[in-house]
C-alpha cells in the first residue's frame, strides 16, 4: 500500500495502489492514477483499504469440491471408518468430479436431479447405487445447512424408489441337506454354519462371538460386539446389546464345541477366507455342489428369520431375537414367508353351489330361438 508520484506532460500527479488477499485467499491488487494532488491520493488510498479490509471479512460461500473435501472430514470423525470408506468411495466414483469449481450455493434440485437420474449411466449402475448416491448428496448438503453454508437442503424431498429384492433362502429340506453334508465332509465352515442357521447373527457378530457372551446354563447368547476388516471390534450395527435364546438342538452342539475348542476366547474359529471376507463366495460354492439354491453366508440370516416367521413366530420377538431397528426390514421376511398372505381370503364368505340334484347352467349358451 503506498502512494507514489511521476510526472506526465510536464505536470505532477500521484498513483495510489494496495496489494493483499481476499477472504478466499486470492490475491487483489487495486490502482488509481492520475490524481492531482496528494491530499486526493490519501483519500483514495483511505478508500481502497478499506475495499480491501471487506474483500477479507466477507463471507465467502465456499465451492463445492471444498465444501465436499470439509464434508468427507467431518464424517470421518464422527462415523465408523467403514462407513467413511464407503462414502468416499461412492463420492470420488459418481459425485467429486460433476460440481468441481461450482458455488456450493449455486447447485440446484435441478443439477442434483440431472446427476442422479441421468449422468448416472443405467448399464453400470442400478437403482440402489442412485438411491445410495443420493442419500450421500442429502447428507453432504445438510451438513452444510448445519455449519451455516446454505439455508436450505438442495436435495429436500427427492428420492429414488428401489423395487423390493428377492432374498434367497434355503427351504427346510435344503437347510437340512445343507448341514448334513457339511457335518459329513467336515467341511470348515460347518461350525460357522450351524451357529449362524440357528442363531439368526449377522457374520460380524458371529466372527466377535466369545464364549464369555453364552450363558450355557441359562440358555442364551449375548450379542453386543462385531467384527469387520475396516472396523475392528466395535459394538452392533444399532449400537445395541441383544439377546438370543439358545434351542435345545443348538445347546447340545455348543457344548460338544467349547470342549473341542479348549481354551479358545472365540466360539468360532477365525478362519483365513472368513477373514478376508470370502464367506460368501464359500457358502455360495457348497451350496451349488449340492444343487440347492446357491444362498450367500448372509443369506443364513433370512433363512433364519423366514423360518421363524413361517412356524409361526411373532414379529416383535424376531425383530428382537435379529436386532433390527424397524418394522419394515422384518415385514420383508414375513412378505418372504408368506404368513400375512395365510387365510386372507377366507372372509369372503362365498359359497360355491351344490351340484348335487342341481341344474348346471351353460352361462355361454346361445337363448333357443322361439
Amino acid at each position: 500500500m503506498a502512494i507514489r508520484h511521476y510526472i506526465k506532460n510536464g505536470k505532477k500527479l500521484y498513483e495510489a495502489y494496495i496489494n493483499g488477499y481476499s477472504a478466499r485467499g486470492t490475491r487483489v491488487q487495486r490502482k488509481r492514477k492520475g490524481i492531482e494532488t496528494l491530499r486526493r491520493a490519501e483519500q483514495i488510498e483511505f478508500e481502497l483499504k478499506r475495499e480491501l479490509a471487506l474483500l477479507k471479512e466477507e463471507k465467502v460461500a465456499p465451492y463445492f469440491d471444498e465444501w465436499l473435501k470439509e464434508a468427507l472430514h467431518i464424517m470421518k470423525l464422527n462415523y465408523r471408518p467403514s462407513t467413511h470408506y464407503t462414502y468416499e468411495k461412492t463420492i470420488n466414483k459418481w459425485i467429486s468430479h460433476e460440481w468441481k469449481g461450482l458455488e456450493l450455493k449455486a447447485i440446484t434440485k435441478a443439477d442434483i436431479h440431472e446427476l442422479v437420474f441421468e449422468k448416472i449411466p443405467r448399464e453400470t449402475a442400478t437403482e440402489q447405487t442412485r438411491k445410495s448416491v443420493l442419500k450421500m448428496l442429502k447428507r453432504i448438503f445438510q451438513l452444510a445447512v448445519d455449519h451455516g453454508k446454505l439455508d436450505r437442503n438442495p436435495c429436500h424431498g427427492m428420492m429414488v424408489k428401489v423395487p423390493e429384492t428377492d432374498k434367497k433362502v434355503l427351504t427346510f429340506k435344503e437347510v437340512e441337506l445343507f448341514l448334513q453334508e457339511a457335518k459329513a465332509t467336515q467341511h470348515r465352515f460347518y461350525p460357522i454354519w450351524v451357529v449362524g442357521l440357528f442363531t439368526g447373527m449377522r457374520s460380524g457378530e458371529l466372527y466377535a462371538l466369545r464364549w464369555s457372551d453364552v450363558d450355557l446354563d441359562n440358555k442364551t447368547i449375548s450379542v453386543s460386539r462385531s467384527w469387520s476388516s475396516k472396523n475392528g471390534f466395535t459394538s452392533t450395527k444399532n449400537q445395541k446389546t441383544r439377546i438370543v435364546p439358545i434351542s435345545e438342538e443348538l445347546l447340545g452342539f455348543l457344548k460338544e464345541l467349547k470342549i473341542s475348542r479348549g481354551r479358545e476366547e472365540f466360539v468360532l474359529p477365525h478362519l483365513m477366507e472368513w477373514t478376508r471376507g470370502q464367506g460368501a463366495r464359500v457358502t455360495k460354492e457348497f451350496c451349488k455342489s449340492l444343487g440347492i439354491t446357491d444362498i450367500r453366508f448372509h443369506d443364513l440370516r433370512a433363512t433364519f428369520i423366514t423360518h421363524l416367521l413361517a412356524r409361526g413366530e411373532s414379529l416383535a420377538r424376531v425383530m428382537a431375537i435379529v436386532g433390527h431397528a424397524d418394522m419394515e426390514t422384518t415385514n420383508v421376511y414375513l412378505r418372504k414367508a408368506g404368513i400375512e398372505l395365510q387365510g386372507g381370503t377366507e372372509r369372503l364368505g362365498y359359497k360355491l353351489p351344490s351340484h348335487d340334484g342341481a341344474k348346471i347352467l351353460n352361462l355361454f349358451a346361445k337363448p333357443a330361438v322361439t
